[in-house]
C-alpha cells in the first residue's frame, strides 16, 4: 500500500509536525551528519545521542506498542548502534539520560504511536546519512555504519507497513490528536537532547 491510499490523517500528521521536524533537522549536529566536511568524532557524537533516543524508546515505549505493532521486535536498532560505536572504537554507552520519556508520566497509545513515528521515520533519512558516510568516512551498512542502513532493502516496504498500522489505530480509536502530539513532543524531546548535549 502507498502512502497516498493511507491520506489523509498522514497528510494532517506530516503538516502538523512540518515546523518541528524542520526545526530538529536544521541543529547543527544534524546538518554536519549529511555534509560532506563530516568527522569521525561529530559522526560518533551524533550516534551517542541517537543512542540515547532508540535505547529509551525500546525499552519504554517499545512494550506499549507490543498489542498494536505487529513486527515491533523487528523494529529494535540500538544493537545497530552499539555495533557502529564499537567499529569505531568508541565504548558503546550512551549518556544513560532518558530523553524522550524522563518527563512523561501516563502515556496513551496513540501517544506512543507518535513518538515511535518519529523514530522510524528517521529511517528514511538514514539512507540519506549512509551515502555521506560511506563517501566521506567510509564506513558502510556493514560495519560502521549499520545503524544508518536501516532495513536495507526492505526500509520503503517498512515504513510503509509502519504506517498502516498508524493509520488503522487513528480510525479505530480516533487518536489523531494524540498521535500528533506524541510527534510533535519527540521531535522537540530529541531537538532539546541534540542541543544540550552536542559537543561545542
Amino acid at each position: 500500500m502507498n502512502e497516498t491510499a493511507l491520506a489523509p490523517f498522514l497528510d494532517k500528521l506530516r503538516q502538523a509536525t512540518a515546523q518541528s521536524h524542520i526545526n530538529l533537522e536544521s541543529l547543527p549536529l544534524s546538518t554536519i551528519i549529511v555534509d560532506p566536511k563530516v568527522t569521525n568524532a561529530e559522526y560518533t557524537a551524533y550516534l551517542r545521542l541517537m543512542r540515547d533516543v532508540i535505547a529509551d524508546t525500546e525499552e519504554n515505549i517499545f512494550p506499549l506498542l507490543e498489542n498494536i505493532v505487529p513486527d515491533l521486535k523487528h523494529r529494535t536498532k540500538s544493537h545497530f548502534i552499539d555495533a557502529d560505536l564499537k567499529a569505531l572504537g568508541v565504548e558503546a554507552v550512551g549518556t544513560h539520560s532518558r530523553p524522550v520519556t524522563r518527563n512523561l508520566k501516563e502515556l496513551s497509545a496513540g501517544f506512543a504511536l507518535g513518538i515511535m513515528y518519529v523514530v522510524e521515520g528517521s529511517s528514511l533519512g538514514g539512507r540519506v546519512i549512509l551515502k555521506n558516510i560511506t563517501a566521506a568516512l567510509g564506513h558502510d551498512g556493514e560495519k560502521g555504519a549499520s545503524y544508518f542502513a536501516g532495513y536495507g532493502g526492505q526500509t520503503g516496504s517498512t515504513w510503509r507497513t509502519f504506517l498502516s498500522t498508524l493509520t488503522d489505530y487513528e480510525s479505530q480509536h480516533n487518536a489523531g490528536d494524540e498521535i500528533i502530539a506524541g510527534a510533535n513532543f519527540t521531535f522537540d524531546a530529541i531537538n532539546e537532547h541534540f542541543s544540550n548535549n552536542a559537543p561545542v
